[in-house]
């Protein structure tokens, strides 16, 4: 599913040169989507790149909001079921850079991250991964990483597309290595009806989407290929799986082992979102955290997103995800996020892709009554 590049061209008609659609942060210039444009659509301009930065007409020289960096990644090398390398293109077909102009967001679009032999992406669910797709995800692993670093050092929120899960191998290592020079302490919330904390020897299908976590946490039992200068780490104890309904007998017991916090829909379902978010968010505020989010798809029950390769039943609903991202939103302490797993040739009437942009509209600020109704005040009667 490519994209067609036209010349880009400002509301008069006029072509666009490479300087003007792409400046410095934080003194971006898109003559097509100032005030002075009036009634042209908010639409994106493509660059000869494929580069596409969005501001809205509204004046944010008073704001500046943080510039939002989206990082497609066209793969499906780490799972079984083809498809969810057209994900990144989905989601924005579904109005993903246009939602977040909406909100007031500076979006900038670095178009793909592809995969040296996509080919390769179909495998059966019982062989091993081959040699060749493994290597595919450690190359994309490595750019991705690479790239998610200077968009972090450049003081940006990136926002990576996937392709599947295994692409987490690169955004959290990206995260990891940022906070590592700054400081800061990561903290992962893993939006998944897995856990992905199997490793080589304990995965049932060998499939690397099922991995990442493990990998990141430093789990044994990846040889040296998976080593390099790339590959950032993260404290088990500083992740938390909510939605989970589906994880491994060995998975399980690594997860108790290394004191990562699972919040399965058991829990949602006894306590409620709002109770498990809050006690999340206070823990990751008190030690002034990076929060990396990263929301698989198939952590909504199926009957609201059907369009994943991996799907259980039993999920999240449509207000309990949309309630986690408001509050994700309120807390302030998002730094970085991965939207995975999304299949087009599994959605139905591209139902699954409209939800997810939604959700992550939701986590930038979109509210039911505006912006001005704020997070809901608790308060105790007397």
């Amino acid at each position: 599913m490519g994209r067609t590049s036209q010349p880009a061209r400002n509301c008069d008609g006029f072509r666009l040169n490479a300087q003007e659609i792409c400046e410095e942060p934080g003194n971006i210039r898109v003559p097509w989507m100032h005030s002075g444009c009036g009634n042209a659509p908010k639409r994106l301009a493509l660059a000869s790149h494929i580069v596409i930065i969005g501001l809205n007409n509204k004046d944010t020289s008073m704001t500046k909001p943080r510039r939002i960096d989206l990082i497609g990644i066209a793969t499906a090398a780490g799972a079984s079921v083809r498809g969810c390398g057209m994900g990144p293109e989905a989601l924005r077909v579904a109005g993903l850079a246009e939602a977040l102009i909406e909100l007031d967001q500076v979006v900038v679009d670095h178009g793909d991250l592809r995969r040296p032999h996509p080919a390769l992406d179909a495998s059966p669910a019982s062989q091993r991964l081959p040699d060749e797709r493994r290597a595919d995800v450690l190359d994309l692993a490595a750019r991705i990483s690479d790239q998610g670093l200077a968009i972090l050092d450049a003081g940006n929120f990136p926002v990576f597309l996937g392709g599947d899960h295994s692409i987490a191998m690169g955004t959290v290592s990206a995260v990891a290595r940022h906070c590592a020079a700054t400081g800061k302490p990561v903290f992962v919330l893993w939006v998944d009806a897995h856990a992905d904390f199997n490793t080589p020897a304990t995965s049932p299908s060998g499939n690397l989407h099922g991995m990442p976590l493990a990998l990141l946490c430093g789990e044994p039992g990846f040889d040296d290929e998976y080593q390099g200068e790339w590959l950032g780490r993260i404290d088990p104890r500083h992740v938390s799986v909510i939605g989970a309904r589906s994880v491994d007998r060995d998975e399980r017991k690594l997860l108790n082992a290394r004191g990562v916090e699972v919040l399965d829909m058991r829990k949602i379902d006894e306590l409620g979102v709002v109770a498990l978010m809050r006690t999340l968010l206070t823990r990751v505020k008190a030690t002034g955290g990076h929060l990396h989010v990263s929301l698989d798809v198939d952590a909504m029950d199926p009957a609201i997103a059907p369009g994943g390769g991996t799907l259980v039943p039993g999920g999240l609903s449509y207000r309990e995800a949309h309630l986690i991202m408001e509050m994700l939103h309120d807390s302030g302490l998002v730094g970085s996020l991965d939207v995975v797993e999304l299949n087009p040739f599994l959605d139905h009437g591209g139902a699954s892709a409209t939800l997810l942009v939604d959700l992550v509209a939701s986590l930038f600020g979109r509210a039911i009554m505006g912006e001005e109704a704020g997070p809901v005040e608790f308060v105790t009667e007397e």
